[in-house]
């Protein structure tokens, strides 16, 4: 078997990974990022239909915090639209604008208990936080029976979280909002999302380089410490020696890659009953008529699946032909952390769109994707998060298994990357500078 030596491989170019390998790349390491894919990006990818730049999953990047802060770094030109007004609701077929009122003016034209809600978020900003174990749901209802409200809760969770209202911890959903994002400021990519990891793919290839089409088929270690990879390239198996692995491959993924036996009896527990991969499913659009006028994302009231939509082409014209409007409608199934009939769960999201829209029927489907099990939305639902360490010295996990807890989306992602390489850039010896002791 051939072999080569660097000084560190990331495995997987999605968002975890690739701000993983940039951080340590402009850090001083020799790294390399491996991926079984074609392209970067992971399950936030991008792929062209009939001259239309059709997302895979994940479309809005987060302005501030640590995604942005990352190409601030590494120095990668980070190309993003905000569009104006960002987000919305869509109840009743009216959009109501929530940019400037927030909470209070969209609680507030629903029910008579928008006080007492509004009271349990200042209560969770101070810290006064459920303790895990109840779902929003039910926190929900110890304050208003409102079926709309709870419809709005329901759709915020699927779309951040992706899971529903009675599957997410009360306190992972007060977190996000009360202390994270919350994706009050967001744009699209004109090239699509994978045009923000091709530019972050550049920066890592300035000390470094990522493999594509190039799946890691083992990790090796020895006495609790990882030592290689080997990777299946131009059909040939390839030993990477290195002391330090970035895994944004998942954790269930990154224990078959190094066997059960190599890891902390704890840590495999904690694998097999703590994950919850969560799903979702991602409906692309092409419409010559508009659908909505609003140019961000909108969240619905009362449906059976359907959660958001996001209106792409009205901030990036690019991203299809001319004379085209392009829209990506996410839902998720009942239940998102279990088994589904996927046609069943499909179709109502359709007759969903029938209902919002009634001229959905002139528009066209580029495609419809069902993102669950192996390739999920999350690969673990927020408040059900694992720990970066592996037990296994040298290797580490990155992305949305194990994130902060309450963060969601790539924001999380970027965020997972930044903690762990700030560990193993810490921990480096200091190379004095010339002149100096």
């Amino acid at each position: 078997m051939e072999a080569l030596k660097v000084d560190a491989v990331v495995i997987g170019a999605g968002a975890g990974g690739l701000c993983a390998a940039a951080r340590l790349a402009h850090g001083g390491l020799h790294t390399l990022v491996v991926d079984d894919k074609d392209r970067l990006g992971g399950r936030a990818s991008t792929e062209e239909i009939d001259g239309f730049k059709v997302n895979i999953g994940a479309i809005a990047i987060e302005f501030g915090g640590v995604f942005e802060e990352t190409f601030h770094t590494v120095g990668a030109p980070l190309d993003i639209r905000a569009p104006e007004p960002a987000s919305s609701f869509f109840i009743d077929g009216k959009l109501i604008d929530v940019g400037r009122g927030g909470w209070s003016l969209l609680l507030g034209q629903l029910t008579k208990q928008a006080s007492r809600i509004l009271e349990k978020f200042a209560d969770a900003r101070s810290g006064n936080l459920p303790d895990g174990r109840q779902s929003t749901e039910d926190w929900l209802k110890g304050y208003t029976g409102n079926a709309t409200v709870h419809a709005i809760f329901r759709n915020l969770c699927a779309a951040i979280f992706a899971c529903n209202a009675a599957e997410l911890p009360a306190r992972a959903f007060l977190t996000y909002f009360t202390s994270k994002g919350a994706f009050k400021k967001f744009g699209f990519c004109p090239q699509g999302t994978i045009g923000v990891w091709n530019s972050l793919g550049s920066a890592i290839r300035r000390n470094g380089d990522i493999w594509l089409g190039t799946p890691a088929t083992a990790i090796h270690t020895t006495d609790g410490r990882v030592e290689g990879v080997t990777v299946a390239r131009d059909g040939k198996q390839l030993r990477i020696d290195t002391g330090l692995v970035i895994s944004n491959a998942g954790p269930k993924a990154t224990v078959a890659l190094a066997g059960e036996a190599a890891f902390p009896a704890d840590y495999i527990a904690k694998v097999k009953d703590v994950l919850r991969p969560a799903a979702n499913i991602v409906i692309n659009i092409a419409s010559r008529e508009p659908l909505i006028g609003h140019p961000g994302i909108v969240t619905f009231g009362k449906t059976r699946r359907l959660c958001n939509m996001a209106n792409l082409s009205a901030t990036c014209p690019e991203l299809a032909p001319s004379g085209w409007h392009l829209y990506v409608a996410y839902a998720v199934p009942v239940p998102a952390l279990g088994d589904f009939d996927e046609d069943t769960e499909v179709e109502l999201a359709l007759a969903d769109l029938r209902d919002q829209f009634a001229n959905f029927d002139q528009a066209r489907i580029l495609s419809i994707r069902v993102m669950r099990d192996d390739w999920p939305a999350q690969r673990s639902c927020a408040g059900y998060d694992l720990p970066r360490e592996t037990g296994i010295a040298g290797l580490w996990c990155v992305g949305d298994a194990v994130k902060q807890y309450g963060n969601g989306g790539t924001q999380a992602c970027a965020e997972t990357a930044k903690i762990v390489t700030d560990a193993i850039l810490a921990a480096r010896p200091r190379v004095p500078q010339a002149g100096r002791v």
